[in-house]
């Protein structure tokens, strides 16, 4: 079964499973933080049910983009998700397997000028996997890790071509030698916390290939001004 869920009070639609996987938080917030260019040909990999493309289209980002999802069930969902927002033109969806797009004929070597994901992040054996397999790949490192998302949008962008990526806080440390260690260097960092009383709980991080050492670290974003209630600065990534 699926659900019909609305964003931007009912413009955008967005089909969803009513098992297996959900789009959380942290897609939100990577399309909504990400900065995006009038002309950028964007990919977004591990796509799921296509809700960050989604976003991006709806608010006229990017030229081109493109969502590469492994899952055959997820892709045929984000397939339905741009044909029922009437984003053909501007978002098209790839199944396909992001760590071998070398010779895939899917996408050619520094055909992007944006990459952006929400990359599977905890270890395979870290904490039990969810026994509903679209959950546990989107989750934990079985089908890829956040270095074959590095090592895929190096293979995608050109020499200063852009990475964006929401990955959890308690792991920046492994994300910042990530990139570095594939030719990136982090530009921007955003750290969101739930509330002002708790601890940072993502990191939102914009990175360059082949770049210098200077990075900014924004203001901390908050989700959530007092329970259930988000801040003014959350409500915008929905509603505007």
């Amino acid at each position: 079964m699926k659900t019909r869920d609305a964003l931007f009070d009912g413009r955008l639609t967005v089909l969803q499973k009513s098992g297996g996987y959900r789009f959380s938080v942290d897609a939100i917030l990577l399309a909504g933080l990400t900065r995006v260019r009038p002309r950028d040909r964007v990919a977004d990999l591990g796509t799921g049910c296509g809700v960050v493309l989604l976003l991006m289209a709806y608010r006229r980002q990017g030229r081109l983009l493109t969502g590469i999802e492994l899952q055959a069930d997820l892709a045929f969902l984000a397939r339905e998700n741009v044909q029922i927002n009437g984003f053909e033109d501007r978002i098209r969806i790839l199944e396909a397997d992001f760590r071998h797009l070398n010779g895939s004929g899917h996408l050619a070597a520094g055909s992007v000028d944006l990459v952006v994901s929400n990359p599977p992040y905890r270890r395979v054996h870290s904490g039990r996997i969810n026994p509903e397999d679209e959950k546990a790949v989107a989750r934990h490192e079985l089908e890829g890790s956040v270095g074959d998302v590095i090592a895929a949008a190096s293979y995608l962008l050109p020499a200063k071509g852009r990475l964006a990526i929401v990955y959890p806080a308690s792991r920046l440390d492994h994300l910042i030698v990530e990139v570095r260690s594939r030719g990136f260097s982090p530009k921007e960092l955003t750290v969101v916390f739930s509330n002002r009383a708790d601890q940072g709980r993502l990191v939102h991080l914009q990175c360059l290939k082949g770049g210098g050492e200077e990075l900014k670290i924004n203001p901390p974003f908050f989700i959530y001004r007092e329970p259930g209630v988000y801040t003014e600065a959350m409500e915008a990534l929905y509603k505007s």
